[in-house]
């Protein structure tokens, strides 16, 4: 089975209500006729993919997926008023619930969590997994610019080890896009970076050495730590703060962390294939943004200088293991 790990889909109740009442999602159409989501530093065009299931599966079949993890997509609802947020994560995974159970072979989802506020978050994801039948959940790279090794965080984390669920991290505007809110460089080089900075937290502050079973999922081919990886454990040896929270090489809790193919080069992920090897990597394609790769995510992988029973890891073997579909 073919199993497409990062893709986004906007829940029906919960994009109306964005179109309702604005917050921190503002709503609104182009000179196109096109409806636009807006948010600090960067916006995403709503295609027909993003809303129908069935103009979604007419894609997957003509590149071969057979089944998609659906997330929510930026912005997320952690910046919002404490009570709106919870209320859009709600909306939204009910949404997944409801594709779920109308598709069960062909769609799975991870939540939504209103992480503004963290023992709320908590109890959503154990209502998500228990209750709606998700998968997991998806924290964005930041929270109001807070970092996601605050330890406010940790009961959503204790509440992931406790369900043996997966923690994707998908980027949002980044903790400092000064100089990037041009160009378009925000999803460009912003969302890498502010990924590797949330990875890079998660391991320096002890987290996962203190939460050994979390499961984490970096988006992105892992934003950039895989190229880092040298530089990172150098600094480890010669800075003693960075030696204040673990007692491993830092490559020790990298090698943990489960990431997506999305790359679109082949050099790129061949170098996070030899750092992590064929169990972390999960075939993506940011489908259906502007930037998605659903034409070539299922071909690249197929094109790797690896063994076949390593594709099939990629392609699907290994999303099924970890979502234990």
């Amino acid at each position: 089975m073919i199993i497409d790990f990062h893709n986004h889909f906007y829940p029906e109740a919960y994009l109306d209500e964005l179109k309702r009442r604005k917050g921190y999602a503002s709503v609104e159409r182009d000179q196109q006729g096109r409806l636009l989501i807006h948010y600090a530093g960067d916006y995403n065009i709503v295609v027909g993919p993003h809303v129908d299931p069935e103009d979604r599966l007419k894609a997957m079949d003509r590149y071969g997926v057979d089944m998609q993890v659906l997330t929510l997509t930026t912005p997320g609802v952690e910046r919002e008023e404490p009570g709106r947020g919870t209320e859009l994560a709600e909306l939204a995974n009910d949404g997944f619930s409801q594709i779920i159970d109308k598709y069960p072979d062909r769609f799975t989802a991870l939540a939504t969590l209103p992480l503004q506020e963290p023992n709320t978050a908590a109890a959503e994801l154990d209502r998500a997994v228990r209750e709606c039948g998700l998968r997991g959940a998806t924290l964005f790279s930041n929270v109001n610019g807070e970092p996601l090794d605050s330890e406010r965080f940790l009961p959503v984390y204790e509440k992931a080890v406790e369900l043996d669920v997966p923690l994707f991290i998908h980027p949002t505007s980044p903790i400092n896009q000064a100089a990037m809110d041009i160009y378009r460089l925000v999803p460009i080089l912003g969302f890498g970076v502010d990924t590797t900075l949330a990875v890079l937290r998660f391991v320096f502050s002890g987290i996962m050495e203190r939460l050994p079973r979390l499961k984490l999922v970096a988006s992105h081919l892992g934003g950039v730590f895989p190229h880092l990886r040298g530089r990172i454990d150098r600094g480890f040896q010669a800075y003693p703060e960075c030696r204040t929270n673990i007692s491993e090489l830092p490559t020790h809790y990298l090698r943990q962390i489960w990431m997506d193919s999305i790359c679109y080069d082949l050099n790129v992920l061949m170098s996070a294939y030899r750092f992590s090897g064929p169990e972390k990597i999960m075939l993506g394609s940011d489908f259906p943004h502007q930037i998605s790769d659903l034409e070539k995510a299922v071909q690249r992988i197929r094109e790797l200088d690896i063994s076949e029973d390593e594709k099939q890891k990629i392609l699907g073997g290994n999303a099924v293991k970890l979502l234990k579909l």
